[in-house]
């Protein structure tokens, strides 16, 4: 192996920094989608229900690489007509916006039964209690049922981002330039691909070593009050 990587050394750590940028976007964007369609499946409304049972349903159902593509190739039309009604016909939704919503949509999907079962293993006494104090809806979900919820969801969400993190390769088909394409390029100029792909296995499992790390800490953070009263 050649270890100054013919020169495309400084490229690969561009590209890691674009894998990071884009799981870290699409885990903020899942968060938000998983919470909602977890709400939405345990509300007592019916059509709440409906609404987040398909959303997980749907996306789950399709995979990730084709949700990418839909995306990026389906708002062609959206996104053009949006700029010329603001006079900017070259208006287009670029491949790490896409990558975004594609991976978000699809973390959100899977992150909503993880919220599911952690809400529904809080018992509802927990509920009753709040109640009892005089706290609204809102207060008994922010102060009782959310820190409660984070804790028990946090290695199924841990699990899933680790997942995450490798399926940002899949954005590599639309052109963004993160650790896969970066080095699909390499391989093309070099002729290596024995090294380059080696490389890029090297740089997962770091990425994937240290996300781990950071969620023990987040796990082991999160379970502190829990651990004390238990002992």
């Amino acid at each position: 192996m050649n270890f100054d990587l013919y020169g495309f050394g400084p490229a690969l750590a561009a590209g890691t920094l674009m894998t990071i940028k884009l799981a870290l976007s699409a885990l903020s964007v899942g968060l938000v989608l998983g919470l909602l369609g977890a709400l939405g499946k345990t509300s007592p409304h019916k059509s709440l229900q409906l609404l987040g049972g398909t959303y997980s349903t749907l996306v789950r159902g399709v995979p990730e690489l084709l949700w990418v593509l839909l995306i990026y190739f389906g708002t062609v039309n959206l996104m053009r007509s949006i700029g010329e009604f603001f006079n900017n016909p070259g208006l287009e939704l670029n491949a790490f916006a896409a990558g975004t919503i594609a991976l978000g949509l699809c973390f959100g999907a899977y992150a909503t039964e993880v919220f599911r079962g952690a809400i529904l293993a809080i018992p509802k006494g927990h509920r009753e209690a709040g109640l009892a104090l005089g706290l609204s809806k809102a207060r008994i979900f922010w102060r009782i049922i959310l820190p409660q919820m984070w804790r028990i969801a946090l290695p199924g969400l841990g699990n899933l981002f680790m997942i995450l993190m490798k399926d940002t390769a899949l954005v590599s088909v639309i052109g963004l330039e993160e650790i896969m394409r970066r080095s699909q390029i390499a391989v093309t100029s070099s002729k290596e691909p024995f090294t380059f792909f080696l490389v890029a296995a090297f740089i997962y499992l770091s990425l994937t070593v240290i996300a781990m790390t950071g969620m023990h800490f987040l796990e082991k953070r999160a379970s502190r009050g829990f651990v004390r009263s238990a002992t």
